[in-house]
């Protein structure tokens, strides 16, 4: 099926989720939940077709992006199960009011209607999606990564099988067929069809999305995300929360990627922060943290020299920028030049410190004494998320349920007419 016809049959069922209640909403994901589990080994065999197509082509912690695993899977419909808790967002009256022509003016909240998804290599945003859209009421377009195409098709369709057997026109979950990239161009282009867009991806998905898409699209995803330790941190805390931002998963957008040590503790916690990093691993057989250098950190600690260009790098990898700064002031600064506004954190124990940080740095999600890692939206309580918003309108942050939401003016009168 062409890219064109899966967007007409969208259309056509985006009417579907919007009138469900919430109950019919909640059985419907429950379903899907079920089947996730209930054809896990379809998926399984499938994602093993892809994980052998992708090896020798993406990196090893690309790789781990794309594999699935029993409890993964869990984990997928566990997020789902998450969802089906969590209030209907559809039908919230948000403000009411009465004119002085005794006009009742309602703020109401609606779906959006059909959504589209660009995603790369993660199959999980397969059932995220859908799950998220679905009980926001709309109808959503998914459009996934070549590499992980077989295993997010079967996803799709144990959802779709899921839908259909409660009587659900399966379009409401639409997958496209086509992995060129002329289908991603189709969904930006797609005025009258698509409602919202989001990509969710690398820094060159989002861009290709900004610069081409005549539809709504949010910019989510792309993570350069940075620790600021300051003179006043606990250097124990410092290294714990460093090694998880870093190297708990390194391929995800939230993920620590720059790595600013005020001077003044600088001589001590490089070489720690380097026997963590990179001898203690090495050591225990795991990949060590390639550290990139600024100059001051050279002359502490052996490493990689530091471009300019790698504080503006979003690696996904065992990497990690490392530049010596004077103190929170130049932190800040550096974070505002070099940042993509996803998340941020400070460690320390300086009161003063934390709020000058928290109170100027300009990103969806700012820290004090914990990992970046926590930007989620399971961890925020959202049940799971269509990916994180590092703009400014309409949505900010992980991106959950109300985020899929719009809103109509619902306004009764009794015949009242407006005069000159």
């Amino acid at each position: 099926m062409t890219t064109q016809e899966i967007l007409i049959q969208a259309k056509n069922a985006a009417q579907v989720p919007a009138l469900l209640t919430e109950g019919e909403k909640n059985k419907a994901l429950s379903a899907m939940a079920d089947a996730l589990e209930s054809h896990a080994g379809e998926i399984l065999y499938e994602n093993r077709l892809d994980l052998e197509a992708a090896r020798g082509v993406i990196s090893s912690v690309m790789l781990d992006r794309l594999m699935l695993n029993e409890a993964r899977i869990r984990d997928m419909a566990d997020g789902i199960r998450a969802i089906v808790k969590l209030p209907d967002p559809v039908g919230r009256v948000l403000l009411e009011s009465v004119t002085k022509e005794g006009l009742k003016i309602r703020k109401v909240s609606v779906p959006m209607g059909v959504v589209a998804i660009i995603y790369e290599s993660r199959p999980n945003v397969t059932s995220d999606a859908a799950a998220l859209c679905l009980k926001s009421g709309n109808a959503c377009v998914l459009r996934g990564g070549r590499e992980a195409y077989r295993t997010s098709r079967a996803i799709a369709e144990a959802m779709r099988e899921a839908l259909e057997g409660l009587g659900i026109d399966k379009a409401v979950v639409s997958m496209v067929e086509d992995t060129s990239r002329q289908s991603s161009l189709d969904l930006m282009k797609a005025r009258g069809f698509v409602d919202l867009l989001i990509p969710r991806g690398g820094a060159g998905l989002i861009r290709a999305c900004v610069e081409n898409a005549s539809v709504p699209c949010i910019e989510t995803g792309t993570g350069i995300c940075a620790v600021y330790v300051d003179e006043a941190a606990d250097t124990d805390m410092a290294l714990a929360v460093i090694d998880n931002a870093k190297t708990q998963r390194p391929s995800v957008c939230n993920a620590e990627e720059t790595l600013l040590v005020n001077e003044k503790i600088a001589a001590f916690f490089l070489p720690m922060l380097k026997k963590r990093l990179v001898d203690d691993r090495a050591a225990a057989g795991k990949q060590p943290v390639e550290l990139r250098l600024c100059e001051k950190a050279l002359h502490v600690i052996p490493g990689t020299p530091a471009s300019e260009e790698d504080f503006d790098t979003e690696f996904l990898d065992y990497i990690l920028a490392v530049r010596v700064v004077a103190d929170v002031r130049e932190a800040v600064a550096h974070i505002a030049k070099h940042s993509t506004h996803h998340s941020e954190a400070i460690i320390t124990k300086d009161e003063a410190a934390a709020a000058y940080f928290t109170s100027r740095v300009d990103s969806a999600a700012v820290y004090v004494n914990a990992s970046t890692r926590f930007t989620d939206g399971g961890k925020f309580g959202l049940g799971c998320e269509m990916g994180i918003s590092t703009q400014k309108l309409h949505a900010r942050g992980p991106m959950g349920l109300e985020e899929l939401t719009s809103y109509k003016y619902v306004i009764t009168g009794e015949g009242q007419v407006r005069g000159g």
